[in-house]
């Protein structure tokens, strides 16, 4: 017996339908260079209806690649919207990237059409005559010339959508077909393309709003500092299109923690969203002004593992972090550090360190990094991170890497993670990041949060490098703060972790330098670090211990 239940096809025009018709009265907010441009959702549908009316007129068909390359504004949110709306497959650029890899991925997504912001367009001049596919190139700008380039004929955004009407007849669309695609940051060979659905988009915007995920409602007011380019900026701006969230925009300003205060204090934020980096910023910034932000109640951090000594922190100014997992193949989403209700007081700031469990639609196993078989529960067991669900990736773009799906379909994320009996997540690393000395492995993660609870420590990143009899032994990377550079020695470092790791885990050196590289997504780049490294000198270096075996 069938269920006596109506369907229609779950696409981001119900989302469009939602943030046109319910809500007129809430902001979209975006920083201008002088100014806050600000509209309702109501106003935004309506210019989205010109751009999906503008492409059209220029010969954009159902299925064509329609490329941005821009910050966290008004105008990529309407390019959001518009594009896979109306049946093209938004492909947000990041960028951060290389050169070569920009071009690469706008050449194999085969990119009909690129919008760019004005600011932008010296990173795009740098691939200048690399974009065969690209037919009409449009800046995004609030006016005046243009930098020097050699792009050839540009179009105006504001010119192009103005003439153009604010009805556009929205075809029926197959809820399977893709909606947007977004490439992996290409840390390891060239990015990769993950090509969205209609369905999967929705499915997520649908889990982003649940309170055990990242529990975004029509009351709330979110400034996402994490970039629209990267993972379609966690599902936030259709989340925000599902219920009506008033939204503050950064713009180019994401990295600077003194605007991110003053826009989450001027327009009353009451969630924050980005990467650890950004929060070493802001943190900064309000311990030396002594501003805080009262309103503030959860402040969503992904993209790497939260070092303990910066969520005491941040509980110290008031902004409580809740730490979430996932990657470009999940949508992100994977799991949220939701604290459960039978974990004690005491152990609460252990629970919020750990990833959290699986969102809900998402199911998640670990598996043993050497022969693949499933591992249990046990908090101590760690491997592979393996993930199916309505949103996780079945594959890439033109079937690169095909070797990531198990044989019974389940994603191969390459993190490493132990799960906790209750389901916690509690990463360990990267596959290509863990370190194997002496037939052991070694944490590069845990080992980096442990250097950096050092309260002369900035950032730490560890990688290991080739050692002549353990195969691999860990070399650390240190930052120190601004205050106590050239005042922090290897031996100090070393002597600060004895007690908080095995005596074997500490590194044969520690390596000061002024920055870590970061990738185009704020995390440690441990692969430029392993590129200029210097081999370990073993008659000099400091060999914390035999490993165990």
């Amino acid at each position: 017996m069938k269920g006596l239940m109506q369907d229609y096809p779950l696409t981001l025009q119900h989302v469009l339908w939602r943030a046109q018709r319910l809500f007129d009265k809430k902001e979209i907010v975006s920083k201008r260079e002088d100014h806050l441009h600000r509209y309702s959702y109501t106003d935004m549908t309506r210019r989205a209806a010109r751009l999906a009316n503008a492409l059209q007129r220029l010969g954009a068909k159902p299925g064509d690649r329609v490329a941005t390359l821009a910050w966290n504004n008004y105008r990529h949110l309407e390019l959001y919207y518009a594009v896979p709306c109306m049946g093209a497959v938004l492909h947000t650029l990041n960028l951060r990237l290389f050169p070569d890899q920009l071009a690469y991925v706008i050449e194999d997504a085969e990119d009909k059409f690129l919008f760019v912001d004005k600011s932008l367009i010296p990173v795009l001049n740098q691939v200048a005559g690399r974009l065969p596919s690209v037919r009409k190139l449009v800046v995004l700008s609030d006016g005046g010339p243009l930098p020097e380039h050699q792009l050839g004929e540009t179009l105006d955004y504001e010119e192009l959508i103005g003439r153009e009407s604010e009805d556009f007849a929205w075809p029926t669309l197959d809820e399977w077909s893709a909606a947007a695609m977004c490439y992996t940051s290409g840390t390891t060979g060239n990015p990769k393309g993950v090509v969205y659905s209609h369905r999967s988009q929705w499915l997520h915007a649908m889990a982003v709003m649940q309170v055990d995920t990242l529990r975004l409602g029509e009351n709330e007011t979110i400034l996402p500092v994490v970039p629209m380019f990267h993972a379609n900026s966690w599902g936030l701006p259709y989340a925000c299109g599902m219920t009506g969230a008033k939204i503050i925009f950064p713009d180019r300003f994401m990295g600077d923690g003194q605007i991110i205060l003053d826009l989450a204090e001027q327009e009353g934020a009451t969630i924050l969203g980005g990467v650890p980096t950004i929060w070493i910023n802001l943190a900064g910034v309000m311990e030396k002004s002594g501003r805080r932000l009262p309103k503030v109640h959860t402040v969503i951090c992904g993209g790497s593992a939260i070092p303990r000594s910066l969520m005491e922190r941040m509980d110290r100014l008031g902004l409580r972090m809740l730490h979430a997992w996932g990657m470009t193949e999940t949508s992100p989403i994977g799991s949220v550090g939701t604290v459960r209700s039978w974990v004690p007081a005491d152990q609460e700031l252990e629970a919020r360190l750990r990833q959290g469990v699986p969102a809900a639609g998402v199911e998640i196993r670990i598996a043993d990094l050497a022969t693949g078989e499933e591992l249990p529960w046990d908090g101590v067991a760690f491997g592979e991170i393996q993930c199916r669900g309505p949103w996780i990736a079945s594959g890439y773009h033109n079937n690169a890497d095909p070797g990531r799906l198990t044989e019974d379909g389940w994603f191969k994320t390459g993190d490493v993670a132990s799960m906790t009996p209750d389901g916690y997540v509690v990463i360990v690393d990267r596959t290509k990041d863990v370190i194997k000395s002496g037939g052991e492995w070694i944490s590069s993660v845990e080992l980096e949060n442990a250097i950096m609870a050092h309260p002369k420590v900035l950032e730490a990143a560890v990688i290991g490098l080739s050692h002549s009899k353990w195969s691999e032994r860990p070399v650390a990377y240190v930052v120190a703060q601004p205050e106590f550079k050239d005042q922090v020695t290897a031996d100090e470092i070393r002597d600060f972790l004895a007690d908080k790791v095995a005596r074997w885990w500490l590194p044969d050196e520690v390596r000061f330098i002024d920055e870590l590289p970061k990738t185009s997504v704020g995390k440690f780049d441990k692969k430029v670090l392993r590129n200029q490294a210097q081999p370990i000198d073993e008659e000099v270096a400091q060999t914390a211990g035999a490993p165990a075996g």
